[in-house]
Parts: C-alpha cells; structure tokens; sequence
C-alpha cells in the first residue's frame, strides 16, 4: 500500500514540475517573440487607473530581467506615480478614468497617488472616477476627481476612521501560555495587549488622537477638491450621509448616479469622440511598463534612493522583509558610487528587531559622514522605523504618515501553567550558576528577568541618544515624546521629530538642494532577486499558504488573526523596537 501511494505520489510530482517547466518554456517564448517597445500607447487616450494588487512602496523591477514583473504580486508606488507623471506630459493621454478600486494600499501611499493626480490636472486634463462600490479609502482616492460616478445601487462609506486592538490575557489565563514581558519602566501601552484585558486610558487617547490628526487630513484634502466645508464633510461622516447613491449625490460626494454605460457616454464627450467603443484605454500595467522607460529626471549626477520597506528582522532581508544584509549593502553602494551625490532612505517599517535596527542606524551615520541622506516615510516609520531614520540630514513624512512609537520591549513565552495542567516536568543541568538561565516550562527566575531588565533600559536610552543626537533635541526633550507614543506626520513636524510634511519627490528634491544639484538622475537600491527566482520561492511556499488557508477557513477569520498575532510575536528574537500592536485604520 505505501509503495503504491509513493509510486502515485512521484509521477503526480514529476507531472506538476513538467507543467511548471512547459509553462515556463511557453513564458520565455513568448518573451523573446515580443518586445515591451510593442507596447502602443493611441493617440485621444484615457489612462485606465485601476488598482487590483496590493501597493508596496518598491518592488525592485529590472527591465533587464525577462520575467519581471510577471510574478509580481504587488504593484510599485514609485512606479505607479512615474506613470501619471508620465501621463501629464504625454499629449496622447487626454485624462484619466479612476475605475472601481478596491484600493490596498496605506494611507499615506493613497494620498500620494492622490497628490500625483491632483498635480496631472494643473495643465487642464481631466480625470473622471466610477465604481460601483467605494469603500472609505477609494473614495479619499476617488475625491480628487473633477467628477465622481457611482452605480444607482452601490454603496459609498463614508464615516470617519477606526481601529481595533486584539487583547489576550484572558487567552494567556485560559490556555496556560503566558507572554514574559519586560519594558522600559514608563513604556505602558506598548505591551498592554498582553497584560490587561481592556484598553487603559492613555492608549485610548493617544490613538483616538493619532485617528482625528490622520482624519483632519483626509478631509482637508477632500474638502479642497470636493468644495464641500470640512465641517459639512464631518456632518455627513456622522449621519452616514453617503450611506445610499442618492444621499451621496445630495450631500455632494458625488456628481451622479448613473451606469458604467452611461459613464462612458461621458467619457466619450469628454474626449470629443461619438461612440464609447472609440474610447482608446491604456491600462496601468501597459503604461507602467511604456513609463518605466521614461527617465523624467537625467543627468551625470545621481540621488540614490534606498527603499527599507518591512518589519525589520536580523539577517539578510528581502522585498517585505528589512535586514541588515540587503539594506546595508545598498548604503554602502551608494556612498561608494561616485556618481551618487546624495542618499534618500525611504521607510516603510513598523519597527522591529533593535539590534538591526541600531546596525542600520550606524550604515545610516556612515554615509552621512560622506553624502547628504534624506528620509523619506511613507505609511508607517515607527520605532524601529524611526530608528534607522533619525540620524538623517532631513526627514520628510506625509501627513498622514504613522510615526513615533520611541520605546523598546522584550517579550519571551512562558508554558509553566499549560505544563502543570498536561503533566511536563522540566528538569535543567548546567555547569555553572547562570548556564541555565531560562526555560519555557519553568517561572521566569528574577535573576534572569533583571538581566534582560537592564538590556530594556540600555538600549532604550540608546535609541534616545541616537534621536536626540540626530534631532538636535536633548534627551530629555526625546522621553517627553518617546514612551512608545505614535504620532502622525502632521503631529511629529509639531514636536520635532519630523522636518517638513511632503512626498519622496520632496525629500528626492531635499537631498539634491542640499548637494546643490541641479539636473540629476535617480537610482534605486536594492535590487531584489529576480521575478523567476520569486516565483520558484512562491512554488516552495505554495504548500505553507495552502495549510494556513485550511486553518483560517477552519477557525475562521477572527480566530486566526489571533494564532497569526501570537504566532508573529513567537518569531520576533531578541529586544524589539517596534510598533507594539498592529493598527488596521478602516
């Protein structure tokens, strides 16, 4: 019986890699029999702005590689802005068609695609938007529109921003598997998830301002382009005025209510052509790839931008993943590369690892000493994040950006309870008095908790020496804003640890003023294996996203958010400098 099985299981197996290998050949083929110059952009055209894949800041895209892109599952921001900076000079796109998004990206890489398309109307194009459902985030996005559509039975949310935080010691209390925390002595918030059942009110205040400082922007914004008062946005935000498509139009979120086939008769006047099948779409993806080899910026002289997009982990690191391998060897590129002038480090990262992140932090101090390095943050620049940006010349973050969060934690398992109840003993030897210094089956000795006390306030006040040294602020100025405590973009530039409010093109503009560049070319680093390497390492992990799809449909949604949540902490090592629970802003 088991040899039939393993017969059955081995031809099976070489069946599937011979259809990954045929399919392969298929790709490959079909790459060298075309070309992306085929790529034909038609006069009296509309850049089709739909959104379908999760945005991450930098995917690394080679042009030179033949399979990149293909297996890319996320879409570039960078990219995504160099395409409608692109547009707005190409006299073959008349405007732009922003269609049903179902946007994944956050909401400082929203608002700066939406400052983008703000910018590609400056010169008289046009931009429409429909959907048929916007959700909080595409409607933000769908705002900057001169008009806004939606289906006559879709739905517009539209009612202000919130967040959830999982708290588990009734989960630790109940299963006998405690989390060992050990903090810095004012550093409350950060770990409370873990230590109470219910929100204290000092986190509840710090996030509910943190949310109206992230709101405030949203609806400054939306107030400009919509002509609608901030106060009159609050007002509809708080009656769900946008709940139907007709309160929607009457409370001036949208234009009208109409049909997609009607919305593209309007397409059709807007670009002065008699039938909707005259309409010339360019899809994102096609333009991106048509975009990609438009240099907007040229010259001799570089900025080198250094995307750091990720939790930080020790090691070598990767595309959603930053290291101290990936992320050091791109600085020390740059420093070395005479034709650099200056380095942009854009960060995108709710903290993580201290160790690496004071490894970073020191690459960061190098390069510095050599070439002017601005910082760039984009949805998130916390603790760790921090960081590795406060030794910068500059920093820049949008609005909206999530930053802060000064403080470090460590967090260690504890089964003593769950191994009392199921009958494991554990007996320790060692050959010295501090050999045997922990064991997840026994109580945390006190003499072990104050050695990991005493590296808590060590590198804690590290992290304040390296902020204040870089800010120009004392240390004690540094504690009154640090103990964990996140702030927006807006609220950091108020308190010192943010420069100037503004997207990567400001920060990029930063850096090349401070070199006193004039004309110059950008650069990017890292650069991540190829889409074909990717993709094998995708296949090897097929099996791992097949078992955790069987567990979330088993336990359902909720339930594991909570196992991911745990199982997240369980691999963080060492002492962490990061953001201490994950905000999901809807």
């Amino acid at each position: 019986m088991n040899f039939l099985r393993n017969f059955l299981a081995s031809i099976l197996g070489s069946l599937f890699a011979f259809g990954i290998l045929f399919v392969m050949f298929l790709i490959f083929i079909s790459l060298l029999g075309s070309s992306e110059d085929t790529v034909a952009i038609e006069d009296n055209s509309i850049l089709e702005l739909q959104l379908q894949r999760p945005i991450s800041d930098y995917t690394g895209t080679n042009e030179l590689d033949p399979f990149s892109g293909i297996f890319e599952k996320s879409q570039g921001l960078d990219e995504i802005i160099h395409a409608i900076e692109v547009a707005k000079n190409d006299d073959r796109i008349k405007g732009i068609s922003i269609n049903n998004n179902f946007i994944m990206a956050g909401l400082a890489q929203t608002q700066a695609i939406r400052s983008s398309l703000e910018n590609f109307k400056v010169d008289g194009k046009f931009i429409y938007a429909y959907a048929d459902f916007y959700m909080q985030r595409d409607y933000y996005l769908a705002s900057v529109a001169d008009s806004i559509f939606m289906n006559p039975v879709g739905v517009l949310d539209f009612k202000g921003l919130s967040t959830e935080v999982l708290y588990f010691k009734e989960l630790q209390e109940k299963s006998g598997v405690k989390m060992e925390v050990i903090r810095h002595g004012k550093y409350k918030s950060a770990v409370e998830p873990y230590l109470e059942n219910m929100m204290s009110e000092a986190n509840r205040t710090q996030l509910s301002a943190l949310l109206q400082s992230l709101w405030n922007s949203m609806v400054a914004d939306i107030a400009r382009t919509r002509s609608i008062s901030e106060s009159d946005l609050n007002v509809i935000a708080d009656t769900l005025g946008g709940r139907m498509p007709k309160y929607a139009k009457q409370s001036g979120l949208v234009d009208d209510v109409i049909f997609y086939d009607e919305y593209e008769r309007k397409l059709s006047k807007a670009l002065d052509v008699k039938k909707d099948n005259d309409i010339n779409y360019s899809t994102l993806d096609d333009y991106v790839k048509y975009s990609n080899k438009k240099n907007l910026k040229n010259g001799d002289d570089k900025i080198a931008v250094v995307f750091a997009q990720g939790e930080i982990f020790y090691g070598e690191g990767g595309p959603n993943i930053i290291g101290q391998g990936i992320i050091n060897e791109a600085l020390i590129k740059a420093r070395e590369d005479d034709n650099v002038k200056a380095v942009v480090l854009r960060v995108n990262s709710p903290g993580g690892s201290a160790l690496t992140s004071d490894i970073i932090w020191r690459e960061v101090s190098l390069t510095k000493k050599v070439k002017p390095v601005v910082v760039s943050m984009g949805n998130v620049a916390a603790s760790g994040g921090y960081y590795i940006a406060a030794g910068a010349d500059k920093i820049f973050a949008e609005p909206t950006t999530i930053t802060g969060s000064i403080g470090v934690f460590g967090m260690v398992p504890n089964m003593t309870e769950l191994a009392d109840k199921v009958g494991i003993n554990a007996e320790q030897v060692g050959t010295n008095k501090n050999a045997v210094e922990y064991s997840l089956f026994e109580p945390m000795q006190e003499s072990f908790k104050n050695q990991v006390q005493e590296s808590i306030e060590e590198t804690y006040q590290t992290f304040l020496q390296r902020v204040s040294d870089g800010r120009n602020m004392t240390m004690a100025q540094v504690d009154s804003v640090a103990q964990g405590r996140v702030w927006s973009g807006t609220e950091a530039v108020e308190i010192g640890l943010v420069d100037e409010l503004g997207n990567l093109d400001d920060a990029i503009a930063a850096a090349a003023k401070i070199a006193k560049l004039e004309s110059y070319g950008v650069k990017k680093f890292p650069k991540y294996k190829s889409g074909f390497e990717r993709f094998m390492e995708d296949l090897e992990g097929a099996s791992i996203q097949i078992k955790e799809n069987l567990i979330k449909n088993e336990i359902g949604d909720e339930a594991y958010l909570i196992l991911k949540e745990l199982k997240s902490f369980k691999e963080r090592k060492g002492i962490q400098a990061r953001m201490p629970f994950t905000l999901d802003i809807k």
